[in-house]
C-alpha cells in the first residue's frame, strides 16, 4: 500500500464577511504605511465587534487521505472551496479547525506570481524559490537552464518580474514548481491565464511529474485535461467534502448530479430579447462522445414584438475560435413573435464530429427588421469526453485540430 501523504482531519476554515482575511501577503512596507494611519486617524482603525451572522465557512469538516502518487482532480463549482482547500494545505492561510498533516516538500501554483517578489529579476526569483523549497544553490543551478528553456522567458530574465505580462508570470512560475522537483505539486486554474499550446506543454510535464511517482493537486473546470492527467477525483460542494474516488467514475457522477448541459433558468437578456433557457441533448446525456446525435434547444421571448426574429448559434473552442456557425433561417423562418411570448426552437445534429476537448456555445438573438444580431453576454460550456474515434487503438491525447472525420483506410505493399 502506498504511503499517506497528506491526512486532512475535519479541516474547517472561517472567514469574516466583511474584514480584511488572514491569510494574504503583507509586506514590511504595509505593515509601517498601516501603522503610520494608524496614528494620524485612529478612529478608522478601531476593531469592530464581529457577529456571527458574518461568518462563512469556506471548508467545513473535510476529512480525507491522499496516497503518495496520487494525481487528485479537485472539482466543484466556482465558491466550493477548491482554491481555499488548496491555500490551507500550501500554508498560505492557517484553518480555523482542524489538522492536516503533510509528508514531503510541497510547491504551489496558485495565483500569478504567487511566491514571486515583484521587484526582483526572473533570475532572482528562481534562486529564492528554490531556497524557500529548501535546495542548495548548487541543485538550483542544475535545473536552472531547464527552467528558463521550459518558461521561454530567456529575454526577460534579467527583468524585473513586476514588468512581466501575466502570461510570462504563469510561465516562469510553472516551470520553477514543477524542475525544482517538491515531492507535492498542487496546481489551481492559474494554467488559464496561459495560451493554448503552453496548457498543453503545462498538461504534458504534470503527466511526466506524475508518472515518476510524485503526487499532484490540480484544480481545473476542464473535464478532460482532469481525466487525462488524474487518478483521483475529489468534489467538493459549498465547502464539504460530497465524495471522492476513481477519477472516471468520480467525474461521470459529478456531470450526472450537476446536469452539466442542462442550463435551466438561464435568465440571460440583451437589448430586445429574454433568453429564458438552453439545453443540449444526447442519447448519452450529460456525456457527449465524438460523433453523438446532438439536440440544441432555446426557449426565448421578445420584450416587445418581435417581426422577423431570427437565432444564430456558435460552437467555439474555449480560446474564442469559431468553428462553426447555425443560422436558424437557413433551415426555416420563425413567424412573428408577440412580446412576451414564448418561441422554442432546436438544432438537431445527426453527428457531432467535435474532437474531445472542452467547447463554448454562444447564442445571438435577432429582429431583422430592426437590430443587428445581439450577442447573449453568456457563453454555455460544454465538454466532449475523451473517445476512440479512429478505432480500437489506445485513446490520443494530443488532439490536432477540432473536428473528427469518419474515415475509411486502406493499405497495400506495391513493391
Amino acid at each position: 500500500m502506498l504511503d499517506t501523504v497528506i491526512r486532512v482531519e475535519r479541516l474547517g476554515k472561517k472567514y469574516i464577511l466583511g474584514q480584511k482575511q488572514e491569510g494574504g501577503y503583507t509586506s514590511l512596507r504595509d505593515v509601517i504605511t498601516n501603522r503610520s494611519k494608524a496614528l494620524l486617524n485612529p478612529s478608522q482603525f478601531k476593531f469592530k465587534s464581529r457577529s456571527y451572522k458574518d461568518e462563512y465557512w469556506a471548508l467545513k469538516d473535510l476529512s480525507f487521505e491522499i496516497k503518495q502518487g496520487d494525481k487528485v482532480g479537485i472539482i466543484g463549482h466556482n465558491g466550493a472551496g477548491k482554491s481555499t482547500l488548496l491555500k490551507v494545505l500550501s500554508r498560505i492561510t492557517e484553518p480555523t479547525k482542524g489538522r492536516i498533516n503533510i509528508e514531503g516538500r510541497i510547491a504551489s501554483l496558485l495565483e500569478v506570481g504567487t511566491g514571486f517578489h515583484p521587484e526582483l529579476t526572473g533570475r532572482e526569483n528562481i534562486y529564492l524559490n528554490g531556497a524557500i523549497l529548501g535546495m542548495g544553490k548548487a541543485e538550483i543551478q542544475r535545473k536552472f537552464d531547464e527552467i528558463v528553456a521550459f518558461a521561454e522567458v530567456e529575454k526577460f530574465l534579467d527583468t524585473p518580474v513586476k514588468r512581466y505580462s501575466s502570461g510570462m508570470y504563469v510561465r516562469l512560475a510553472f516551470a520553477v514548481a514543477v524542475h525544482l522537483e517538491p515531492e507535492i505539486l498542487v496546481v489551481d486554474e492559474v494554467l488559464a491565464v496561459g495560451d493554448a499550446q503552453f496548457q498543453k506543454k503545462c498538461l504534458n510535464k504534470m503527466s511526466e511529474i506524475g508518472k515518476q511517482g510524485r503526487t499532484i493537486l490540480f484544480v481545473s473546470h476542464n473535464m478532460s485535461a482532469i481525466r487525462s492527467l488524474c487518478t483521483v477525483g475529489l468534489v467538493l460542494s459549498k465547502g464539504s467534502l460530497k465524495y471522492i474516488g476513481e477519477i472516471n467514475e468520480v467525474t461521470d457522477r459529478y456531470l450526472a448530479d450537476i446536469e452539466r448541459f442542462n442550463f435551466n433558468n438561464t435568465a440571460v437578456e440583451t437589448k430586445s430579447f429574454r433568453l429564458q433557457e438552453v439545453k443540449i441533448y444526447t442519447p448519452n446525456s450529460p456525456v457527449i462522445k465524438t460523433f453523438d446525435p446532438v439536440n440544441i434547444k432555446l426557449r426565448f421571448s421578445g420584450k416587445e414584438d418581435v417581426v422577423e426574429p431570427d437565432v444564430y448559434i456558435s460552437i467555439c473552442s474555449l480560446d474564442g475560435q469559431r468553428i462553426v456557425g447555425l443560422n436558424f433561417r437557413d433551415f426555416q423562418e420563425i413567424p412573428l413573435l408577440a412580446a412576451e411570448k414564448v418561441a422554442e426552437i432546436s438544432f438537431s445534429i445527426d453527428s457531432l464530429p467535435l474532437l474531445p476537448g472542452q467547447y463554448q456555445l454562444e447564442v445571438q438573438l435577432k429582429d431583422l427588421q430592426k437590430s443587428k444580431y445581439e450577442l447573449v453576454d453568456r457563453t454555455f460550456s460544454f465538454e466532449i469526453v475523451e473517445t476512440p474515434v479512429y478505432g480500437g487503438r489506445h485513446l490520443d491525447k494530443n488532439w490536432f485540430g477540432h473536428i473528427g472525420l469518419k474515415v475509411n483506410s486502406s493499405m497495400q505493399i506495391i513493391s
